[in-house]
């Protein structure tokens, strides 16, 4: 029997677990669009309780999520202040200009961390009438491209607060709010306060096999309801996802510290390995940025020449690559990628 490969590609690999299984043959279900599911009723007012916010909803892609939030706080034509390695503007296909007119306003900044400072910048003045408005300041937390780096509270207080001070509607990007909750040690409502909206996903760490979910007030929630069906994300008997999210939601949480141990094993014996750069200080949750020096190629023959080792990993670009450790790689997984680097380095 040929050994299963190592995937450390992404958190959303991972397999449902038994008891999501069963929680899906054995949904209580309606018609969601009828808001007759009570399955999914259950999980977005768990979800709401989990978030302290009002309301949620339930959706199929933390990509919908983030696109209908926007749809719902900007009029087209005007600009959403993000950062520019953020997952809305380099992963969603221009989502916000093709399904809303929004125009983004990208700021680079160390870690994904942008300042007050910076984003203070880049608000349109309204005295100048022919700019465009700007309308929505967007976060993400934890930062993919940043290597899962972690938003506390010192750094998204003031944005919120010039958020306030300018009129700006706030979103938050927390697919991985989760993680970032169980590296801090905080509860997840400590994170989304004060965001007029926040977007969370199921399939990443927290292991269910599909769905996403939007979180805030009421009115924003019944307002994001209409757009969900006009962006095609109106779902039937969807008791049968949602309650294996809802398993998801309740038994995965307390688990995800051991990712993050996992990936600082990775991300320390990584950095004994010449030509490869990573700083395992870094590393505060369960993703991994390793940039390629030296002799070692672009990071396509890298991740190839891993694949025929047995270990599964994304180019993140010509010298780099993302490593991503969740519940379905375990020690052994992390022990078999450190051999395949330094046989790979070894010319072996």
């Amino acid at each position: 029997m040929t050994t299963p490969a190592s995937d450390f590609r992404s958190d959303t690999v991972t397999k449902p677990t038994a008891k999501m299984r069963r929680a899906m043959a054995e949904a209580e279900v309606g018609d969601d669009v009828y808001g007759e599911d009570p399955t999914v009723r259950r999980l977005e007012e768990r979800t709401a309780e989990v978030l302290g916010h009002e309301a949620a909803l339930f959706v199929p892609t933390g990509s919908m999520g983030n696109q209908l939030s926007l749809r719902v706080h900007a009029r087209s034509g005007t600009e959403v202040i993000l950062e520019g390695k953020s997952h809305i503007f380099h992963y969603e296909m221009a989502g916000m200009a093709a399904l809303s007119g929004l125009l983004p306003r990208p700021i680079d900044a160390p870690r994904g961390r942008m300042t007050a400072e910076q984003v203070a910048a880049w608000i349109r003045p309204e005295a100048v009438y022919y700019l465009p408005r700007t309308s929505v300041l967007a976060l993400e937390n934890t930062h993919n491209f940043a290597g899962g780096a972690v938003m506390p509270r010192p750094v998204i207080d003031p944005l919120l607060a010039l958020a306030k001070e300018k009129g700006l509607a706030t979103h938050l990007d927390g697919a991985r709010l989760w993680n970032a909750a169980a590296a801090l040690g905080v509860p997840e409502a400590s994170l989304a306060a004060g965001f007029d909206s926040v977007m969370t996903c199921f399939s990443k760490g927290l292991r269910a096999p599909v769905g996403s979910a939007v979180a805030g007030s009421k009115a924003f929630i019944a307002e994001a309801r209409r757009v969900r069906k006009l962006f095609g994300g109106g779902m039937r008997q969807a008791g049968v996802i949602a309650a294996a999210a809802l398993v998801a939601l309740e038994d995965e949480r307390a688990r995800l510290p051991e990712d993050h141990a996992r990936a600082k094993k990775l991300a320390e014996g990584l950095a004994g390995i010449r030509g490869l750069r990573i700083d395992p200080a870094d590393v505060e949750t369960n993703i991994l940025m390793i940039f390629l020096e030296g002799d070692w190629g672009d990071s396509a023959g890298v991740v190839a020449k891993l694949q025929s080792r047995g270990v599964l990993a994304g180019a993140a670009g010509p010298s780099s690559f993302r490593m991503v450790t969740h519940a379905d790689v375990g020690d052994p997984d992390v022990e078999r990628a450190l051999r395949a680097f330094e046989g790979i380095r070894a010319g072996r």
